[in-house]
């Protein structure tokens, strides 16, 4: 049986312990929150003792299940002041999985300026200092490591952001080729990465072994029906390993919902200049990747690798939310800007998305204008030299516009709006006002139904049904994250009852029951409810349930909207939850 390893950072001591019962069936995001929620204080302060930092692969992770290779950090966030789960691709919740790692637990802190390193293998977990690494980027972290235990491992770690204790500050994972790639990026749960000392967890995957589900039969048959299911998905099938998740930013702009220049409007003048169609012609023509894994098992294959006109690697993706956030919402139409910042945030462990959405309020708050990259690149510059700026862009969107005087800052809960603007898409306004997480576009992705048309179609600009619409999604994205399932796989799952049956009978293999889709439901909506108890206590009412005054009070261009869903009705989503 997988165990969970709490790793003392006050003491420098680890210690393994065997799940308590309640937690057997808990994975990802349900087992993050439910330590979260039973542990931490709900009023501690994120960057304190008390505050711990959970890694937990998903159920499903590392059993061979498509797209199943999630992992869900969790803690109480600095960002947000609630609780906070942040999910990521890459290769190091199946590597904890092969390892027998059912949680890993960052406890307590260590003495103030000492850096550690977490080596996890099938044998337990040790702590090694680390201080030769401060300051380090999470590029020549992760090389130093690979040199050292060999190409095998994959690593999790903090750039400059973390150890700074910033609130943008990401978690990095390595994805197939061993690069820091993937971000939990949001919430600044590298700050508490940081908080607790620790620079990098190498993981060595060598000696462990596959979780056998509990039906093995069951298991396999259900994976494979469910891997048919997303190979027949126009979206997961045909749309997504094409083009990536940048696939968006056409059909987003001509919603009208595409957020731009800090939320001023709806549409980009140069969509088409960093359009997933474009960044496709340009990663084939320089010889790049598309339809590129981010961890072994995904077949939808949604990344990409982006190349300079030389050939040579710069970053991955960018995916569409990085894109936006550095393009649109900045007025920059330049990918190969683009590119560099993001090869640059992941390096420094930014979100991509809370810098981006940072940089178009300093552009707001003139510091520098709308539609300058390199001036953008030379903010970023000013956080690796930790200069006053530095620290306020790596702070994020709400501490900047409260230092700088900007009225317009699009925010909830303290956390950044992705990139869809609610004034064009009611149901998704309704998830970032609500969820426990802050403003985030995965807690309940209202797009699919709103402007996609997959699992039903609810007006964008109406706002009836869309309280039901984000709960629902809500719950079920809060399941999924628990499993350790990519979201993308809702695409397929919300079109095809048969989808959901199969994604229902892997986790029934594992567990060697019948698993039905209550049984799911039941997940997401103990899962939320944990996290809005804890929220609650933390000191968030109805009134952090809110999106910012301006979205009720300025039209959006071209449609002319406001956000549409009363106070009342927001407040009425988590009525038959908790």
């Amino acid at each position: 049986m997988a165990v969970i390893y709490r790793v003392n950072m006050s003491e420098l001591s680890v210690r393994a312990e065997q799940p308590k019962p309640e937690y057997a069936e808990l994975g990802g995001r349900a087992l993050t929150s439910a330590i979260i929620a039973d542990e931490v204080p709900p009023t501690a302060h994120p960057l304190s003792a008390e505050n711990k930092l959970v890694f937990a692969p998903g159920i499903l992770t590392g059993t061979g299940a498509p797209c199943s290779g999630r992992l869900s950090t969790g803690a109480k966030s600095p960002l947000t002041g609630g609780i906070k789960e942040s999910n990521s691709g890459g290769m190091g919740a199946i590597d904890l999985s092969l390892a027998g790692v059912k949680a890993l637990v960052l406890e307590g802190k260590p003495a103030a300026g000492k850096l550690y390193r977490l080596v996890v293998t099938a044998g337990g977990v040790r702590i090694e200092p680390a201080d030769e690494l401060a300051g380090l980027g999470n590029y020549d972290t992760v090389a130093r490591q690979r040199a050292e235990f060999g190409e095998e491992v994959s690593c999790i770690s903090i750039g400059p952001a973390g150890e700074m204790l910033a609130l943008a500050a990401s978690v990095a994972v390595t994805d197939v080729e061993g690069r820091p790639t993937r971000h939990c990026g949001r919430g600044g749960l590298g700050a508490v990465m940081g908080s607790k000392g620790v620079k990098v967890i190498v993981i060595d995957p060598r000696g462990g072994q596959r979780p056998k589900p509990a039906d093995v039969q069951m298991f396999k048959s259900a994976a494979q029906r469910f891997n048919e299911c997303l190979k027949n998905n126009p979206l997961t099938g045909e749309a997504l390993p094409k083009y990536g998740t940048n696939v968006l930013a056409n059909v987003i702009n001509a919603a009208g919902a595409y957020p731009t220049r800090n939320f001023s409007s709806g549409q980009f003048e140069g969509t088409e200049a960093i359009s997933g169609e474009h960044q496709h012609d340009i990663i084939k023509q320089r010889g790049g990747i598309i339809a590129h894994a981010c961890h072994r098992g995904c077949s939808i294959r949604c990344s990409r690798i982006y190349v300079d006109e030389q050939g040579q690697y710069v970053t991955k993706g960018p995916e569409y939310e990085t894109i936006w956030a550095h393009g649109a919402d900045c007025g920059i139409a330049d990918l190969d800007a683009i590119a560099r910042m993001d090869r640059m945030e992941d390096d420094l462990g930014l979100d991509t998305i809370e810098t981006g959405a940072t940089l178009a309020v300093a552009m707001e708050a003139g510091i520098i204008p709308f539609g300058d990259a390199d001036g953008a690149i030379r903010l970023l510059e000013e956080v690796r030299a930790r200069t006053p700026l530095g620290r306020l862009i790596a702070s994020g969107a709400e501490v900047l516009g409260k230092a700088y005087g900007v009225q317009r800052v699009p925010t909830v809960k303290g956390q950044s709006m992705p990139a869809y603007d609610p004034r064009g898409a009611f149901g998704i306004g309704v998830t970032y006002a609500t969820s426990p997480m802050g403003a985030d576009h995965t807690a309940g992705y209202a797009i699919a139904a709103n402007i996609l048309n997959v699992g039903g179609k609810v007006d964008p600009l109406s706002p009836e049904g869309q309280v039901e619409l984000s709960r629902s999604l809500q719950i079920a994205t809060a399941a999924l994250d628990a499993s350790g399932l990519c979201l993308f796989v809702a695409f397929a799952v919300l079109d095809n009852p048969e989808a959901m049956t199969a994604m229902c009978d892997m986790l029934g293999g594992v567990y060697g029951r019948r698993y039905t889709a209550e049984d799911f439901q039941t997940l997401g909506r103990s899962t939320l409810a944990r996290e809005r108890r804890f929220n609650t206590a933390a000191g968030f009412s109805p009134a952090h349930d809110r999106l910012p005054r301006y979205f009720k009070t300025e039209r959006l261009a071209p449609l002319g909207t406001t956000f549409g869903v009363p106070d009342e009705e927001l407040d009425q989503v988590f009525e038959s939850v908790v």
